[in-house]
């Protein structure tokens, strides 16, 4: 889109959509990961109504995996403020139903600033939606195979791939101690992760994988269709 298309959807409408990434280490998959997901979902999601998704934010916070070379984190209060500044310029623009598509766990700060945002602003909506645990989509994950975690197969998509790199592993890793993990330093987080897998198989058929996009995406259009009550 070019401004005149924004103006012209504004004319009649008042929705958007923000996706949020990060750029971190997922083993054998590309540092984007949660960049591309998130962008994707939103973009087949808001095509067939035609609501603007705007670029996503590719920088998240992300400390743990700050020993795995590729990782750029932001602080908290970085992200927070960069966050806030984003919405308040689409509020200024004229935009008052903003969904946040966010595709990284650590992100998860920012649903409050997101909260904050229409607390200052009575007459903006905003959703935050995590879609990868969302409702239907986690159950269509959970049926599929139980143990899904960071950088496993659950993230695995032919879009989040890198040409011709080595093949994963055909075996399952075993789950980390998630606990634990949470404990440790970045240096510590990466010696017991070692390539980056939380745990469990690497890669599942891409027909599978494609069933449970297609609830992903279709979940995230009913948020545009219906979450503004």
């Amino acid at each position: 889109m070019d401004w005149r298309a924004v103006e012209n959807w504004l004319a009649r409408d008042d929705r958007c959509v923000l996706p949020l990434g990060s750029t971190e280490q997922h083993a054998g998959l590309s540092l984007a990961v949660d960049s591309i997901l998130s962008e994707r979902v939103a973009a087949e999601a808001a095509a067939p109504l035609g609501v603007p998704v705007f670029p996503v934010l590719a920088y998240g916070i992300t400390p743990a995996f700050a020993a795995y070379p590729g990782t750029v984190s932001l602080r908290a209060e970085t992200y927070l403020a960069i966050l806030r500044d984003v919405l308040e310029g689409l509020y200024d623009q004229g935009f008052r139903r903003i969904l946040l598509c966010n595709g990284h766990g650590g992100n998860t700060p920012g649903a409050a600033a997101a909260l904050e945002f229409t607390g200052r602003h009575p007459d903006a909506r905003t959703r935050w939606h995590d879609w990868w645990r969302a409702p239907r989509t986690q159950e269509a994950v959970q049926t599929t195979d139980p143990v899904a975690s960071h950088a496993s197969w659950m993230e695995n998509f032919p879009w989040t791939r890198i040409p011709d790199a080595p093949p994963p592993p055909e075996q399952p890793k075993p789950m980390t101690d998630l606990d634990r993990l949470r404990t440790l330093s970045p240096v510590a987080v990466r010696e017991q992760l070692g390539d980056g897998n939380f745990g469990g198989l690497y890669q599942r058929p891409d027909q599978e994988m494609l069933r449970i996009w297609q609830v992903a995406v279709a979940e995230t259009r009913s948020l545009l269709e219906d979450g503004w009550a």
